[in-house]
């Protein structure tokens, strides 16, 4: 029977509707007024002083017009400066050229993760600690002039926070995992936006769904949509207060939950005994049976979750292991993945490994790993990874987490973007990289946590992804 504690709580979820917030700055900018406290703002116990961002340094776009083009969501290393949509040029002959600088009107988001829309006119990027200097979670830029992006708008929803995975809607707007409650805390919500990207829902809504993520830990961080087989898979990572001070450890979750697409229910919880922490998830291209594959962290592992599947008590949704990354895979902090688009190559980073795995997962009972989990790789802290439209690239951004001195988790990196070669046999080539740090050095350096990749090469069929 639920506690008297639990029924306040989900009187209190289902009083509260969906509705996007946008708030001003608490502290408004005023320029020679506020600059000396955002410089001098000491850092404090979760909540930050709600600075205003220190305006931007002089900025020239370059007119060059590539076929394909790199997003990336990036921090001000200083974490006074906005934070800001960096645009690059990946085209062979012009790889790295900075064309464009899409600043937003706020600082230290820590940006996280980057989605575009199916049609390719709008980007969002979360912010994952926007929550401590009480600002909006989620920022939208319009690209439909792909070679200078505008800022559009930013909101916040009102029952969560922690901004994550961003899977876009066919008919327009976003599914977006917000991994926390509006205080950090668990439960976080399934954030639902419509086609103008205001929030319209934070799922679950029934009662049902509500008891079950009251019930036991939900921290959803991976998020994969199968439209058609009309099913959702969101992944459990960590309680985001946890992760800082004073904190007893960070709490990390062993779960995913399994959904209807259509009515937005929970199906079920699916447990990956002693996974800690079950980072991404995504439906692998082209399986018979929508499976997906699921990372758990503390293992070092990856597991296929077949949806459909029934286990021995009835309840829909199965886990299974399926490779075992070894032990320099173990307690890596963060595992994130991305398929080929045919589904035969599935690319894994081992975040405090500094280290890429390559598996040919073409043959399920016979997975063949491609990398050498003992090589030396020139990364370090790889953590967002993206397979790029072409199938030719693997776009892997070096930069994880750092809380600073308000927090326990403070991975290393070398904030750069690595931009590596597909061998035809899957394997990787590591080539040429694009170093933020030095990008700008006015800025105290880049953070780039997330991409988005548009292939513009065939007009008349543009990839965005």
């Amino acid at each position: 029977m639920p506690s008297k504690t639990s029924l306040l709580a989900l009187g209190a979820c289902l009083a509260g509707s969906a509705a996007s917030l946008s708030l001003p700055p608490l502290i408004p900018l005023i320029p020679g007024v506020t600059e000396p406290l955002t410089n001098n703002a000491p850092p404090l116990p979760i909540l930050q002083v709600p600075t205003p961002p220190l305006e931007s340094p002089p900025f020239e776009g370059s007119d060059l017009k590539p076929k394909k083009i790199g997003y990336f969501w990036t921090g001000a290393g200083d974490k006074k400066h906005k934070d800001f949509l960096a645009t690059y040029s990946l085209d062979d002959d012009t790889f790295g050229e900075l064309i464009w600088i899409t600043d937003v009107p706020s600082s230290g988001n820590d940006p996280h993760h980057l989605g575009s829309s199916l049609d390719g006119q709008t980007l969002v990027g979360g912010g994952l600690l926007s929550l401590l200097k009480t600002q909006d979670t989620a920022y939208y830029f319009d690209t439909s002039n792909p070679y200078r992006p505008e800022f559009l708008k930013s909101n916040r929803a009102v029952l969560s926070a922690i901004t994550d995975e961003i899977r876009a809607k066919p008919d327009g707007g976003f599914f977006i995992t917000y991994m926390g409650s509006a205080v950090g805390t668990s439960p976080g919500r399934l954030v639902e936006t419509d086609s103008n990207f205001n929030i319209i829902h934070e799922w679950p809504e029934d009662v049902e769904g509500t008891l079950n993520i009251l019930g036991e830990q939900f921290s959803p961080h991976g998020l994969s949509v199968d439209f058609d087989k009309n099913v959702l898979l969101t992944s459990d990572f960590v309680v985001p207060l946890s992760v800082l001070k004073p904190s007893t450890g960070v709490q990390y979750a062993d779960t995913l939950r399994l959904w209807e697409l259509s009515t937005r229910k929970i199906i079920s919880t699916i447990t990956i005994p002693n996974g800690g922490g079950i980072q991404d998830v995504k439906f692998i291209p082209g399986h018979p049976e929508t499976a997906a594959v699921a990372t758990a962290v503390a293992l070092g592992q990856v597991w296929i979750i077949y949806p459909f599947r029934k286990d021995s008590t009835g309840k829909q949704g199965v886990a299974e292991l399926l490779y075992d990354l070894g032990p320099k895979a173990r307690n890596v902090v963060a595992i994130y993945s991305d398929f080929s688009q045919d589904g035969r190559f599935l690319y894994l980073t081992l975040t405090t490994s500094n280290h890429i795995a390559a598996l040919d997962i073409s043959d399920i009972g016979n997975i063949k790993r491609l990398d050498d989990p003992d090589e030396d790789q020139p990364t370090v802290s790889p953590h967002y990874v993206k397979v790029t439209p072409d199938q030719k690239h693997l776009l892997v951004t070096d930069y994880f987490v750092q809380t600073g001195d308000i927090g326990i988790v403070n991975v290393p990196a070398d904030f750069k973007a690595l931009y590596i070669d597909i061998n035809e046999d899957g394997s990787l080539s590591f080539n040429r990289s694009i170093d933020f740090t030095k990008e700008f050095p006015n800025r105290g350096g880049g953070k780039p946590h997330s991409s988005v990749v548009f292939d513009l090469t065939d007009p008349n069929n543009p990839y965005y992804y």
